[in-house]
C-alpha cells in the first residue's frame, strides 16, 4: 500500500511541476502578471476554475513579484446549485472571496426557447457581471480557467462556423478598455487538468443544472481533437504554435494586410546585349 501511496505521490509531484511550468511560461510570455496586481480568480465550481486557482496560489509563494489574489463566484440562481460548497472549500484553504448573487437563470430561460444550447448568452451575462465587479472591488486582472483545448475549439468552431480565423487570446483587453482578462492555463491540456483535478479531489459542482442541451457544435471539435491527438500525436501542439506563429501576408485578410499597395522593391535597368564580337544584337 505505502509503495502505491509513495507512486500516487511521484505523479502528482510531476504533473503539477509541469502545469507551474506551462503556467509560468504563459504568465511570463504574455506578461499576464505584474508587480501589484489584484487579481480576480473566476470560481465556476468546474475542474478548470479549480485547478486556476490551486496553481495561482501555488505560484504566489514563489513568485518574483507581489501579486494579490482573490476568487469570485458568481451564484446564477440556477435550480439545484449547491451555494455551500464555493464557500466552504474557499474558507477551508484560507481564500478571500466574493459570492454575487445574480438571477441570470430566468434571463436565459426567458429568452431561448426550451432544449436550446443557453451557454452563449448565459456566458455573455455572467461575463458583463464579472466584469463590472472586477471594477468595483479593484481588480485590475481578472483571471478565467480556460485551457489550450478550449482555445483550439474555439479556433476551429470560428473557422467551420463563424467564417473566421480567431481563438481566445491568451490576454485580452476588453472593449470598453476597462478590464484585462488573462488566461493563465493557455498552453495546458485540458487532460492534464482533468488527471490534477482527480488528484487534489476538488468538490466539483456539474454544469448541467440549467437543463440546457449540451452545445453539440463544440462537444464536435472536442472529439475531433481529441480523435486527432489519438491519431497523430504532437498535432494538437503543432496547431497551438500556429497561432503564435501568423503570418498575414500568406492569409487573404486586405484590413490585415495591403495587398492593393505592393510594388515591386527592384530597379529596372535596360542593358544591351553584346555578340562575341562587341556589336549590339538588340532587337529593333
Amino acid at each position: 500500500m505505502s509503495g502505491t501511496i509513495q507512486k500516487s505521490r511521484t505523479q502528482f509531484n510531476k504533473l503539477q511541476k509541469r502545469l507551474r511550468h506551462y503556467v509560468g511560461d504563459a504568465i511570463a510570455d504574455y506578461k499576464m502578471i505584474e508587480e501589484g496586481d489584484k487579481l480576480m480568480v473566476c470560481l465556476s465550481g468546474g475542474k478548470d476554475s479549480y485547478t486556476l486557482l490551486d496553481i495561482l496560489l501555488n505560484l504566489q509563494k514563489t513568485a518574483p513579484v507581489n501579486f494579490e489574489l482573490v476568487a469570485v463566484n458568481l451564484d446564477q440562481k440556477q435550480p439545484g446549485f449547491p451555494e455551500h460548497v464555493l464557500p466552504e472549500y474557499l474558507r477551508s484553504i484560507g481564500v478571500p472571496f466574493h459570492i454575487i448573487e445574480k438571477d441570470t437563470y430566468s434571463v436565459v430561460k426567458r429568452v431561448i426557447p426550451e432544449g436550446q444550447t443557453t451557454c452563449s448568452l448565459c456566458s455573455r451575462l455572467r461575463r458583463g457581471t464579472l466584469y463590472g465587479y472586477a471594477e468595483e472591488i479593484g481588480a485590475n486582472k481578472i483571471a478565467l480557467g480556460h485551457h489550450r483545448d478550449d482555445i483550439l475549439e474555439t479556433f476551429f468552431l470560428n473557422i467551420f462556423y463563424g467564417g473566421k480565423l480567431k481563438a481566445m487570446p491568451p490576454k485580452l483587453l476588453s472593449d470598453d478598455k476597462k478590464n484585462i482578462v488573462i488566461r493563465p492555463l493557455a498552453y495546458v491540456r485540458e487532460k492534464d487538468i482533468e488527471r490534477y483535478s482527480a488528484f487534489r479531489d476538488f468538490p466539483i459542482i456539474p454544469c448541467n443544472l440549467c437543463g440546457s442541451q449540451e452545445n453539440l457544435q463544440r462537444k464536435a471539435m472536442k472529439t475531433m481533437l481529441k480523435s486527432w491527438d489519438r491519431q497523430f500525436p504532437g498535432r494538437l501542439e503543432t496547431i497551438f504554435t500556429s497561432l503564435q506563429n501568423v503570418a498575414p501576408s500568406q492569409l487573404a485578410d486586405t484590413h490585415l494586410f495591403d495587398f492593393s499597395g505592393l510594388k515591386l522593391g527592384r530597379q529596372v535597368v535596360e542593358e544591351a546585349i553584346f555578340d562575341s564580337a562587341g556589336l549590339d544584337v538588340l532587337a529593333q
